[in-house]
């Protein structure tokens, strides 16, 4: 459905935003995982035809759509990570307004998704007025306006409440059966429970794509349990990847990426996924520097 082949980014002074990206993606959630600045936002942004990629394609149901982005703008839900509003326009007609722009006529359709998204209350005040959640909640409901196949959202729980968040993941989890949502961020827990593939990015590469179960199953062995005495805590952070550390009295309680046994007394536990992506991403790192001494 959309393929990239070997997509690429510069800007001034030969920076690669993203460099040599190759994805295939069908339906269902996918997340697009990476640190900020990782080039997540600059490769949604050629997914959703605002840029051009400086070299490779991106293919959407067989057609370049740097060449023909009709193609896909035609069934292109977008949600950008700055979002604005009109001053001068109620949610209401804000929606109106983009429904015009993208040919719905369907009054009910607006009235549905503002009630989706928690607004219809709030649907005759001024959305300069909103706060960010509340603007968040706009923004996803104008890029379902045309019922789109492909939906990208970007940094989308940025500025809401953990109720919010919980709405907005149901939310996208109930459009990616039959369509396909791309949701960047680097938020993991955004995209633990819905996300049926992640692409994770590093410094503008495509590091792994795969399923969440593949990443935890090769992370379990590579996660452990420990707690230590606060006096130890110090010579032990030196030589082990340190994921949580929770003082309790006169000890510390860890969990721990190392790829075997860190310490005395510690067991192995079962990973989160954030836990098991920065157990990956450790392991990377180990390899890097032993290859460079």
């Amino acid at each position: 459905m959309l393929e990239l082949r070997a997509v690429a980014k510069t800007f001034g002074k030969g920076v690669k935003a993203v460099d040599g990206v190759s994805l295939r993606l069908e339906k269902g959630v996918v997340g697009l995982i990476g640190h900020n600045g990782a080039g997540k936002t600059t490769l949604m942004q050629m997914i959703a035809t605002l840029t051009r990629p400086s070299s490779g394609q991106i293919l959407w149901k067989g057609a370049d759509i740097a060449r023909t982005p009709d193609a896909i703008r035609r069934t292109l839900g977008y949600l950008p990570q700055d979002f604005g509003v009109y001053p001068n326009l109620s949610a209401l007609e804000f929606m109106q307004y983009f429904a015009a722009l993208k040919g719905v006529r369907d009054g009910a359709r607006i009235r549905h998704l503002l009630e989706l998204v928690n607004l219809h209350d709030q649907a005759h005040r001024p959305a300069a007025s909103f706060s960010g959640g509340m603007r968040r909640r706009l923004g996803i409901a104008q890029a379902l306006l045309n019922d789109p196949d492909i939906l990208v959202v970007d940094e989308p729980t940025a500025g809401l409440d953990p109720e919010e968040r919980m709405r907005f993941r149901n939310l996208l989890a109930e459009f990616g059966f039959g369509k396909l949502v791309i949701i960047s961020t680097h938020i993991v827990s955004d995209v633990e429970s819905i996300a049926g593939e992640l692409a994770i990015m590093r410094s503008g590469r495509l590091v792994a794509h795969e399923t969440p179960d593949a990443i935890l199953a090769r992370a379990r062995g590579q996660v452990w349990s420990a707690s230590v005495a606060a006096l130890d805590y110090e010579a032990l952070r030196g030589r082990v990847h340190v994921l949580q550390a929770q003082r309790q009295g006169e000890r510390v309680a860890l969990r721990i990426a190392h790829p075997e046994l860190p310490c005395a007394g510690a067991h192995a536990a079962e990973p989160s996924l954030e836990e098991a992506l920065m157990a990956q991403r450790y392991a990377l790192q180990t390899e890097a520097e032993a290859e460079a001494a």
